[in-house]
């Protein structure tokens, strides 16, 4: 009977029972994807990963949510790149999106996101009932941006409208996710110089809530950049206020507009399977 090992992290953790949590499969040979869903459902995490051995880079890495296989996730990138680097100061990362950078600075991850994709997002007046939302509270028109994964990212007024949205399930899949065509949608404002932000996002039918959100941050930075946001750029979005568990998610943007997003991460124990 194999024996699979798991540890479990926090990332963009300032202490330990606070970020979003990971599980990562530091050896899944001999996993087939059927049983990798399998795990990642029991587990019940936001995400799960699998890392195998990569030709092109330090490891390939399979990101799981407790539905579905994604192609980029920020945190579960900077979650398994912590556990499996060693002593290195940066590893590189296979995933299905492409090969990611990621650097240390202690128990600091950081990933180099890939050059975003944008298309134009619904309209604030679609956009207000699916979130429960007034159009007062809409501060610029949204935008779908991709830098591995597909999100809607939607400037609010207000930090007091960001916590105030409160989706409308029917409306929130067919206007903000168009049926799963997108995965979520990142609410934001500014607030004393940080980013206040909650993601949304759909699971068993059911619009849940993630509370550290990396690639939502990333193209949140690529939103950015596209607004024309002077550069290098650098502030901390703050998710998880409603779950009572902060994430503190680093986001800068370079000169060359590469968006990076950065956390601390916290190991916290770990487990087997027996399959």
């Amino acid at each position: 009977m194999p024996t699979y090992s798991y540890r479990l992290v926090n990332v963009f953790a300032e202490n330990i029972f606070a970020g979003n949590p990971l599980a990562v499969f530091t050896d899944a040979r001999g996993l087939d994807e059927q049983t990798m869903q399998l795990l990642a459902a029991q587990l019940n995490l936001s995400e799960t990963t699998f890392v195998f051995p990569s030709a092109v880079a330090s490891a390939k890495v399979r990101i799981f949510t407790p539905v579905n296989e994604m192609p980029f996730a920020g945190h579960p990138s900077l979650g398994t790149a912590a556990v499996i680097r060693g002593d290195r100061d940066e590893v590189s990362l296979e995933l299905k999106a492409g090969v990611i950078p990621v650097r240390f600075d202690g128990d600091v991850a950081t990933l180099t996101a890939n050059t975003a994709l944008y298309r134009e997002g619904p309209p604030a007046a679609s956009l207000a009932p699916a979130l429960g939302l007034p159009l007062s509270a809409f501060a610029g028109d949204a935008l779908c941006v991709d830098s591995g994964t597909e999100q809607l990212i939607i400037p609010l007024a207000t930090a007091a409208d960001v916590l105030a949205c409160q989706p409308a399930p029917h409306l929130f899949r067919d206007v903000v996710l168009l049926g799963r065509k997108r995965d979520g949608t990142l609410v934001w404002a500014w607030q004393d110089g940080e980013i206040i932000a909650r993601y949304f996002w759909s699971q068993h039918g059911q619009i849940v809530e993630d509370n550290g959100t990396g690639s939502a941050c990333a193209n949140l930075g690529a939103y950015l950049l596209r607004q024309g946001v002077g550069l290098p750029f650098a502030a901390t979005m703050i998710q998880g206020h409603k779950a009572g568990r902060l994430a503190h998610l680093r986001l800068s943007i370079r000169e060359d507009g590469r968006a990076e997003v950065g956390g601390r991460v916290v190991e916290l124990g770990g487990g087997e399977f027996n399959l």
